[in-house]
Order: structure tokens, then C-alpha cells, then sequence
């Protein structure tokens, strides 16, 4: 595997190329072939300088995640980078695409940096839960200065090639070939004898932090205020510390330690795990490389309400033109309104510019009547969720929509087999569900039909990342995914209030955990929805009932579970819920009873998992990893736990089977006791991945 790194000699100066498909990680062989043609270059008195670059469509793209399960093979990151950092000859990194994670660790081991316009570069290691191994805590601080380095390792988010230009990260912009960028430059170093120094050696950017250490304390509290991943960014934090208050091989040395010890972490492997998902829902079934997209040049969404709204917004925001349809003009125009509004009131606060803003509200035009999808290749129904109303709109379609546009229905719960029967065109009928609100959440759960035809599929997971969602493929069935398994959630939530917790207990235990109370979730969603489709199903909720009987439908009316001050979201415990809770257990002949956090925990949790394994059996989601994003990304489910089944795997399904069966006998409920194969899988001692 030698050749992944080969040595090309353009008279006397060494390039050394990185040739590791797609995106250049350093895997061990790939680390290994650095250090060893390195080795030869800083041996041979032929060559007076070297160039690293890579071929193909980047630059080293980080490590190779796919080797941190397994013991380090071949030299460590830090062996690598003292080898480019060498005092004999100077190195120069030609960047193109993307200098990320080891990536730029190297690139800043190397004396210069030259780039493309187009070059981002980043040290996204928080988001998978460790600290930068191989020096970006020591070497990324001394090129930028700390405070701009905190933002960049503990935020995680990339910088744009201008922006490394006026930091100083890099020093010069190049067109064109990196192999001839790299060799050109170092041969003008020679000639101009220009010296060269590394990062190692030059703390000038870090005296005024040493001399007022608030510049880096209150760069470390901003961005720690702003991250999920906790524990990996107070590590990051501490680390870039050592860059100010210990010697730079000792920073290097104990920086490496940290790592090793983080990767071992049970938030690590579960922020592993979601990077896996991530890249695996790309593995659709049926549909093979042989299969080739929809083009998309226009979009329509029918129905200007909230959700309409904000599917519309995700399109603009991603530069994307898109028409909004209704029935009539001054829906349609409220609905324009509420959008621009929106885009101005950002812009107001700083999130964009009003150009920006401008922009995208132009992007969004309106019209009345179904005839406006005429010309759509993507046609998004977002109308009131029922199926009579659906069905009235898909038949329409037939007659305005051409021929090969794809028709996706918003619907959350509805079956979308028998939408798409009501059209002469069912496979092109898809459902595509976006979380609210749409134009913020990432979530889009691709609804597959029994007649949806591959290329619908591909394309419509291809548009939505194009505006920036995560596009999960799911079957038809009530729910599907995420509404289907937290049903059970908000049941047991119900539960437990008319036994004997408060609304605040049970949030507060989800909070603890990392997300969102089910009780606070829905004054945010509004229970009026649920008491609406309740009446017309005869369905009881004897509290959520009785709260909207009261005319507390949540945040929309001040009251709900809690009651909200005028302008805040924040939920403030109220003792007429209270009372109102307790009352409805006395009349229902409830004896109330103490619930501890960990009760509550399981029961907010577990059940949820049990129906994951159902969706599973029945071929709903293909992979436990699909499930798991659904709930990340759809739900607020921390990603440091890894999802829903993930989580269910690291405390053990024999402990989930234990609890599940318990709660099936505490509550005389057959729908607890633990879904069959998951004990079976519990017994066995195998995993989620049995089902594949």
C-alpha cells in the first residue's frame, strides 16, 4: 500500500503526492508512506525542497475514521507532522478541496501553505468526540491566534480560503494544477532564499493571550455555550490551554494522550456512529449506480401555511427558486407575508444581511390555483393534514402536472400507498416529511410507496441534501418512523401525570437527558392539533383534554402544560396544571403515587425503542442507524448517545428486555412486553445489525 504515497522529482524538488480515493485520509498506509518518503527526501541532497500534495478532487480529507475501532497501525499523527516540520528543507502544502481534521494538522506541520479560492479547511474533531491528535491545539493557535483557534476546535465548523488568508493560515492563493502551484512556489522560495521557520517556533501570536488570559477564557465560554458535545469541547478547551502554559512537545505530547483516551469514550463511539449513519443512508435499496436522478429545475409547494412555509424557506435558503400555491389569494399572501417577516426579522438580528434576506424572499414567488404546478419538475403537497383533502389535490394533479414530475406528499402520519392510488402516476408519488419548523429542522423522512420508482427515490434523497436536510428512506405505515415511536413516548408521558409526576419532573428528567420534554414539546407543537383529531376519533386524553377544554393550547395562547410570559418560550411551571392534574386523577379514581427520575427515564425511553424494533421486523426503516437519525435529527435526540438504538445496544437489550417486561406487568399492558426478537437478539448477545 506503499504506493499511495509516491515521490515524483522535478528537478530537485520533491513532491510528494497522496493518491487515497475519494478523500485522501490518512489511513495507515497512507501515514505509513509519509513517513517513509519523507524519510528518503530529507536523506537524498538532491532534493532542496518538497511539495505535498494530493490527486483527485481534494486535499487530506482527515484520518480514516474506519481504523479508530482497531489498534493503531503504522506511524501516529504526531510522528508524521515532526517529519514535515523538519529544520533541513523546506515543505509546502498545495491545498485544494479540503484540508480537514489530520488533514490540516499536516498542512500546518509544513513550512508554507498555498490554496485555491475554493479551499476550506477545519478541525471538526468535537463533532466526533475527541480532541485534534496530531498538534491542531498547539500549532492551530500559534498560526491564528487563540481565540480564533477556540472558535474553530471547539465550534468545529470550517473556514473558507479568504478567511485563512487573513489569518494567516495560509499564505498565497494559487490557480490551477497543485502539483505545479507547489512546485512553482518552492522553487521561489529558493530562489529569493526566503527562510523558513515552524509553527512550533513562533508564539508571537500567542503574547497577548499569555499576558491577559481573559482573550482565551472568554473565547473558551463563547463557543462552549454554543456547542452539543459537552465533555469533547471542555477537552478541546483544556488542550488549546496547555498551548499558553506548557512547552510546545509537552503541549503535543499530553494533546495525543487526550485523544487516545476520548476516542475510548462512550460519547466518542456514539458520535462515530452517527457519522456512519450519516454516510450509510446513501445505500438505498433499489437503487443501484445504474440509476440516474430526475433533472430538477423548478419546485412548487402547494399549501402557504406554516409547514408550506417553511419547506419554501428551505429551497430559497439554499438558492433554489420555488413557487408557493394556494387556493386562494389572501392565504397566499399571509403566508408571504409570515415568510417575509421571517427572512427580516434575521436579518435584523444579524443572522444575514438584508441583501441576503432580500434575496431569498425573491426567490419565493406565489401564485392561485393548482395550475401553477404546469411547469414543476418537484411538486411538495403541504396541505391540512386529512386524507380526503389530500386525495382531492393529488387527483387534481393529474390534470396540471407534466408528465415525469414528481408528486411528494408532506403527510405525517397518512398512508401514502393510498394517496398515490388516486393518480394515474403512482410511481412517481414519494413522500417526502419534513419536521417542523421545516425551514430549520433537518429531517426529512423519504416516504417510500409500493409503486415509487427508484429514480423518484434518488432524487428526491439527492434534492433534499441540496437545501440541507438529512433524507432518511422509510416505509409506508402509520407514522412511519418518528411519529409512529413517539406515540408511545407521549403515552407513557400521559400516564405517568395521571399516576402521580408533574409536567415539570418528567420534562425535566428529558431535559437532563438532552432533549426536549414531551409535555413542553407539545405546547411548542400546539395540543390543540391533538384535541382537534381526537374528537373526530372518539379518542380520550382526560388531561391534555381537559387543558384545551380550559382553552391552553400552549405557546400560541400563553397556556399550556405551562404558562408562558408575553415574548418568552420559557416554560413556567403553573399550580393551576397542578391542580388540574391531580383533580383528573381523583375523578378517574387514580391513586397518585412518587415516580424517580430513572422511572421516568425508561419510560420515556424504552417503550420508544421497543417500537423501533417493530419498525424494524417489518422492514419500515432498513438499517437500526436510520432509526437512530430519525430521532437525532428530527427530534432533538442528543447525538453524543448515539440515537434511540444505539443507546438501547450500549446499556444492553437484556437491561431494556428487563425493564420492558417489568412496566408490562407494573401496568397490566401487553403492548410493553418486549417485541420477541429483540429478546431474542438480548439472548443471543447480537445486535441491530441481525436485521440487515
Amino acid at each position: 500500500m506503499a504506493d499511495r504515497v509516491t515521490i515524483q522529482n522535478h528537478d530537485g524538488i520533491a513532491v510528494l503526492l497522496v493518491d487515497n480515493p475519494p478523500v485522501n485520509a490518512l489511513s495507515s498506509a497512507v501515514r505509513q508512506g509519509l513517513c517513509d518518503r519523507m524519510a528518503e527526501v530529507l536523506a537524498d541532497p538532491v532534493y532542496k525542497a518538497v511539495v505535498l500534495a494530493c490527486a483527485g478532487r481534494t486535499f487530506i480529507g482527515g484520518a480514516d475514521i474506519r481504523e479508530f475501532d482497531l489498534p493503531m497501525g503504522g506511524p501516529g499523527f504526531v510522528e508524521i507532522n515532526g517529519f514535515f516540520e523538519n529544520r533541513s528543507k523546506p515543505v509546502v502544502a498545495a491545498i485544494h478541496g479540503v484540508a480537514l481534521g489530520g488533514g490540516l494538522e499536516i498542512a500546518m506541520a509544513c513550512h508554507f501553505r498555498i490554496a485555491t479560492r475554493e479551499a476550506r479547511f477545519g478541525q471538526p474533531e468535537v463533532k466526533l468526540g475527541f480532541v485534534p491528535g496530531g498538534g491542531a491545539t498547539q500549532r492551530l493557535p500559534r498560526a491564528i491566534g487563540p481565540a480564533k483557534a477556540v472558535e474553530m476546535i471547539i465550534g468545529g465548523e470550517p473556514i473558507g480560503a479568504d478567511e485563512a488568508l487573513n489569518l494567516g493560515l495560509i499564505d498565497e492563493f494559487f490557480e490551477g494544477d497543485p502539483v505545479a502551484a507547489g512546485i512553482a512556489y518552492a522553487r521561489k522560495i529558493i530562489s529569493d532564499g526566503r527562510p523558513f521557520t515552524s509553527l512550533r517556533d513562533d508564539d508571537s501570536k500567542l503574547v497577548a493571550a499569555r499576558a491577559n488570559r481573559a482573550l482565551f477564557t472568554d473565547a473558551v465560554a463563547k463557543s462552549i455555550k454554543l456547542t452539543r458535545n459537552k465533555d469533547a469541547a471542555l477537552a478541546c478547551a483544556e488542550a488549546l490551554g496547555w498551548c499558553l502554559d506548557l512547552p510546545f512537545d509537552e503541549g503535543i505530547d499530553r494533546a495525543w494522550d487526550l485523544f487516545v483516551k476520548l476516542l475510548d469514550s462512550d460519547q466518542s463511539k456514539a458520535l462515530r456512529h452517527v457519522f456512519f449513519a450519516e454516510r450509510s443512508i446513501n445505500k438505498i435499496a433499489g437503487v443501484t449506480r445504474d440509476t440516474v436522478p430526475r433533472k430538477i429545475y423548478s419546485v412548487a409547494v402547494i399549501g402557504a401555511g406554516a409547514m408550506g412555509s417553511g419547506i419554501a424557506m428551505s429551497f430559497a435558503n439554499s438558492g433554489m427558486a420555488v413557487k408557493l400555491i394556494e387556493v386562494g389569494k389572501e392565504v397566499l399572501e399571509r403566508g408571504l407575508s409570515t415568510i417575509r417577516k421571517n427572512y427580516e426579522s434575521t436579518a435584523a438580528r444579524g443572522g444575514m444581511s438584508k441583501e441576503e434576506a432580500s434575496n431569498r424572499i425573491s426567490l419565493i414567488t406565489g401564485e392561485v390555483g393548482l395550475e401553477g404546478v404546469a411547469g414543476a419538475d418537484l411538486i411538495i403537497e403541504a396541505v391540512f393534514e386529512t386524507m380526503q383533502i389530500k386525495k382531492d389535490v393529488f387527483s387534481a394533479l393529474d390534470a396540471h402536472a407534466k408528465p415525469g414530475a414528481i408528486l411528494a406528499t408532506n403527510t405525517s402520519f397518512l398512508n401514502v400507498n393510498a394517496i398515490a392510488a388516486v393518480t394515474k402516476r403512482p410511481q412517481d408519488v414519494v413522500g417526502m416529511h419534513f419536521f417542523s419548523p421545516a425551514n430549520i429542522m433537518k429531517l426529512c423522512e423519504i416516504v417510500r410507496g409500493s409503486a415509487t420508482a427508484p429514480d423518484v427515490l434518488a432524487t428526491v434523497s439527492s434534492i433534499a441534501r441540496g437545501i440541507g436536510k438529512m433524507p432518511v428512506v422509510v416505509g409506508v405505515c402509520f407514522g412511519f418512523v418518528g411519529n409512529r415511536m413517539l406515540l408511545p413516548r407521549i403515552g407513557q408521558a400521559r400516564k405517568m401525570l395521571l399516576e402521580g409526576a408533574l409536567p415539570q419532573q418528567i420534562d425535566g428528567v428529558a431535559r437532563k437527558f438532552g432533549m426536549m420534554g414531551p409535555l413542553a414539546m407539545g405546547d411548542l407543537a400546539g395540543l390543540d392539533i391533538g384535541w382537534r383529531s381526537r374528537k373526530d376519533s372518539g379518542e380520550v386524553s382526560p388531561i391534555d383534554d381537559a387543558l384545551c377544554e380550559a382553552g391552553r393550547f400552549g405557546q400560541k395562547t400563553g397556556a399550556g402544560y405551562y404558562r408562558y410570559e408575553a415574548g418568552s418560550r420559557a416554560p413556567i411551571p403553573d399550580p393551576d396544571v397542578e391542580k388540574l392534574i391531580v383533580d383528573t386523577s381523583r375523578k378517574l379514581n387514580i391513586t397518585r403515587r412518587e415516580f424517580s427520575d430513572q422511572e421516568i427515564h425508561e419510560r420515556l425511553i424504552y417503550p420508544l425503542i421497543n417500537e423501533g424494533v417493530r419498525i424494524l421486523e417489518e422492514g419500515i426503516a432498513e438499517r437500526a442507524s436510520d432509526i437512530d437519525l430519525v430521532w437525532i435529527h428530527g427530534y432533538g435526540w442528543p447525538a453524543q448517545t448515539g440515537g434511540p438504538m444505539f443507546l438501547a445496544e450500549r446499556v444492553g437489550l437484556s437491561n431494556v428486555v428487563a425493564r420492558l417486561a417489568h412496566m408490562a406487568v407494573m401496568d397490566n399492558d401487553n403492548s410493553l412486553h418486549p417485541v420477541p426478537s429483540l429478546k431474542r437478539l438480548a439472548d443471543a448477545g447480537k445486535t441491530f445489525a441481525s436485521f440487515k
